[in-house]
């Protein structure tokens, strides 16, 4: 039987780096361009590397020459003109092409739970979500028209060991890890999904070269369901400290620091919770079995094998210091 012939495009982000490895180890011929920097996850061993950048259509056509494949996936395309440019190229060399869209496009806040890929996508708070939609607007409409073969997947929260979920990342480990409160957005139960990119490979590698996965959308998220409250908790005990939460709105903190309306008032301050048997009914062996707790470990052994990385934003530890002080007066 021939592997099924696939062609990342970005091999070594967050969801990439775990999705290359999964694709080899399920006997997959896997092809990776990338415009070979350095990262600190590796490319996967008995993978295929080419060096280009897709965003400059001449390095991409001349790393690829005449190839084509049995599956094209865009890990790094984020705006309609990077998308066309992919249905430019791809038209014709593929059988199916895979754009990695965002959960985030859902309506926010949502107007019922659980979420379904048939859930409205609108979010007026968060430009990257609404770059998503258009892009998936786009490769709708080439499908319908042309018969492009598009598949769209959504993840939501996906983390590996090097991706810290909360407002300060490692700030607020170190404020942990020294006695300090730290702020959470809201009072902190609202639900969150969180997915370990381990987990997220299992669904999305079985979706790839699958007929009825063609001209659909699909999100793949854990079926676990914290609060904040424990998710900070969480990544307290994998510290071994007790966890200091002071409560903040989120718009106040929004307020405080614009930046930070996309990720706050756009997505993580809405609960969530997603139906995932669309993707288990064609990928019927998936289960997310990582649970945050390990996931909270693992990213703390990573950041103490790596001081390098333990990178403290004093502008962050300014502003928590500020809402800390207002929240008590």
């Amino acid at each position: 039987m021939t592997s099924l012939k696939v062609l990342f495009i970005g091999g070594t982000g967050i969801i990439s780096s775990a999705c290359g490895a999964r694709a080899v180890e399920a006997g997959i011929d896997l092809t990776i361009l990338n415009r070979g920097t350095t990262s600190i996850r590796p490319i996967p061993e008995g993978a295929e590397v080419l060096q280009g950048d897709i965003r400059e259509p001449g390095s991409a056509r001349a790393a690829l020459g005449d190839r084509d494949f049995d599956v094209v996936v865009d890990f790094v395309a984020f705006t309609p003109d990077q998308v066309q440019a992919d249905i430019d190229l791809f038209a014709g060399r593929t059988g199916q092409y895979v754009f990695i869209s965002s959960a985030s496009a859902y309506q926010t806040p949502p107007a019922r739970l659980p979420i379904v890929e048939s859930s409205p996508l609108r979010n007026p708070r968060w430009e990257y979500s609404r770059n998503k939609i258009a892009c998936e607007d786009l490769l709708t409409k080439a499908y319908r028209d042309s018969g492009f073969p598009a598949t769209i997947v959504r993840p939501s929260h996906t983390y590996d060991r090097t991706a810290i979920p909360t407002t300060g990342h490692w700030t607020d480990l170190d404020r942990m890890r020294r006695g300090q409160e730290v702020v959470v957005h809201g009072d902190g139960t609202s639900i969150w999904a969180l997915t370990h990119h381990v987990d997220f490979a299992k669904a999305f590698v079985g979706l790839l070269g699958l007929p009825a996965a063609v001209g659909d959308s699909f999100h793949i998220t854990s079926d676990e369901s914290l609060t904040w409250n424990q998710i900070y908790g969480a990544l307290a005990t994998a510290l071994g400290v007790e966890a200091k939460l002071v409560h903040v709105a989120s718009e106040t903190i929004v307020a405080a620091e614009p930046k930070l309306e996309g990720a706050l008032l756009g997505d993580k301050a809405h609960s969530v919770i997603f139906d995932n048997t669309k993707v288990k009914t064609l990928v019927p062996d998936y289960v997310a079995t990582i649970p945050f707790s390990d996931g909270a470990r693992e990213i703390v052994e990573w950041y103490d094998a790596h001081p390098e990385r333990q990178k403290v934003d004093d502008g962050l530890n300014a502003l928590f210091d500020k809402l800390i002080a207002a929240a008590k007066a």
